[in-house]
């Protein structure tokens, strides 16, 4: 695996990438919330990049991983910024973006902000949970809580459990991108398990019909949940890389 580096953004947070050099465009690899830039996916793109003689990029937000910060101090706007920085620090030229999960709704986040993004990857990809998952689920005890109290625990399948908190919502709703048409002007793949608890098949749907593109599909995958990392998985992942990226 490439070294892990790291870099000081203009926020004062210290953030830490992992970049193989290659040809482009870069492979730019968008983790999901509360994971990080040594989750399997992560880890078996770098490989098959390096392989492929492609040039690619992980990283760690901030209180993701290897990186500084406190986890419950983030918002998707903070995150967002995180990648972008590293982006813009350690790349040049054209981008391919793989979000999985909430990294899904940071690539659509940078997808308005840079404008040499050439393809775009979703795995599972969860934009706006903030506010049509976590708020729209809660109840009207755990809105109380979390606007008199600033936070509100939630149970997890995938270890301890989420502490959401009133920044986390409140930010979120400043980066909605299911509430009007969304650009992408290159080739988009949408990947997504039919057993996902966390991302439903009407979030996929939604994200297609959002997305303004000449070259777009969505795959559903029967019985695979939201970890979408099986072998049968990665090489899917590989196929709409290379589709994305011209080949």
């Amino acid at each position: 695996m490439a070294d892990v580096q790291y870099i000081d953004s203009a926020a004062g947070r210290r953030l830490a990438y992992a970049y193989t050099p290659g040809s482009g465009p870069v492979v730019v690899f968008l983790s999901g919330y509360k994971s990080d830039m040594e989750g399997t996916k992560a880890v078996h793109l770098e490989a098959w990049a390096k392989t492929q003689g492609r040039a690619f990029l992980r990283l760690d937000y901030s209180g993701h991983g290897k990186s500084g910060g406190v986890f419950e101090d983030g918002c998707i706007g903070d995150w967002a910024e995180d990648a972008l920085a590293v982006i813009n620090a350690v790349t040049t030229g054209p981008l391919v973006l793989v979000g999985s999960s909430m990294g899904g709704w940071i690539g659509c986040l940078l997808v308005l902000r840079l404008d040499r993004v050439t393809g775009f990857v979703g795995i599972a990809a969860a934009p706006d949970f903030t506010e049509d998952g976590f708020w729209a689920g809660f109840t009207p005890d755990q809105r109380a809580t979390i606007l008199s109290d600033g936070a509100v625990s939630l149970p997890s399948d995938y270890g301890d459990p989420y502490v959401i908190t009133r920044r986390l919502i409140e930010d979120g709703r400043q980066h909605l991108v299911l509430r009007a048409p969304l650009a992408m002007p290159f080739a988009v793949r949408l990947l997504q398990g039919t057993e996902d608890t966390a991302v439903t098949r009407e979030t996929a749907l939604r994200l297609l019909d959002h997305i303004q593109s000449d070259d777009l599909r969505l795959t559903f995958v029967k019985g695979v949940d939201h970890r979408f990392s099986d072998p049968a998985c990665l090489a899917m992942i590989e196929q709409a890389v290379t589709e994305v990226s011209g080949g």
